[in-house]
């Protein structure tokens, strides 16, 4: 882990006490290629622990190299399986050379305002407010996270996106279907998940050389 990121480990802690237990605060670990969940408070709103993956959001802010053009970005949406609706926010952390080696992530989870909210409203004959946040960037799809807890989620949720179907057998799928899914995970920045090359390999039925083959003719 790089040096800078072990101040950020007690930042997570500290805000994690200061903020509440509505507040999830991540810590991802970019330096070392493994970009995974080096430190992690209230891990109970999106459901993930240390070691779990980048999500395709994040994935996509490295792919688009957002971290040039911003130093965070904040308020937009985050959807947990768990909580539901969350409101996201996420530092990029940089080294010396401007090069980003990590990500500091403050998830909140507004459920237990919005049902003391309700409860009042109900209370006084009105009706209930939605649990949806509204945020600056809620209507454009691709700034909706999706939190998972493992590389194997994250790859039939890319892979699922591209084809439009859920479940559809690997060996329906002809080469073209292939090359264009691995093409567009490719841009979603999915292979810079360390074991994503093996994991896209086993879901589309395809060896990992193969998959390397169809990133070889996508750089030519």
């Amino acid at each position: 882990m790089h040096i800078i990121l072990e101040q950020y480990k007690t930042l997570v802690e500290f805000l994690g006490q200061a903020l509440g237990s509505d507040y999830e605060v991540v810590l991802h670990d970019l330096s070392e290629g493994n970009n995974a969940i080096v430190a992690i408070v209230n891990g109970h709103i999106s459901g993930r622990s240390m070691g779990a993956p980048l999500t395709a959001l994040a994935l996509r802010f490295l792919a688009d190299k957002e971290y040039e053009q911003h130093d965070y970005k904040a308020g937009y949406r985050g959807v947990s399986c768990r909580n539901g609706n969350l409101r996201s926010s996420t530092m990029f952390i940089k080294d010396e050379a401007g090069q980003v080696i990590g990500m500091l992530c403050i998830n909140f989870d507004p459920s237990r305002g919005i049902q003391a909210a309700n409860d009042i409203l109900t209370m006084c004959g009105m009706p209930p407010v939605s649990c949806t946040p509204q945020t600056e960037e809620e209507e454009a799809p691709q700034s909706t996270e999706i939190f998972v807890s493992n590389i194997p989620d994250v790859v039939r949720g890319a892979i699922e996106e591209v084809t439009g179907r859920a479940g559809m057998p690997s060996s329906r799928l002809t080469m073209e279907e292939k090359i264009r899914i691995v093409e567009a995970l490719q841009q979603a920045g999915l292979f810079h998940l360390k074991g994503a090359v093996s994991e896209v390999a086993a879901q589309l039925g395809s060896s990992e050389a193969t998959i390397y083959r169809y990133l070889s003719k996508l750089k030519n």
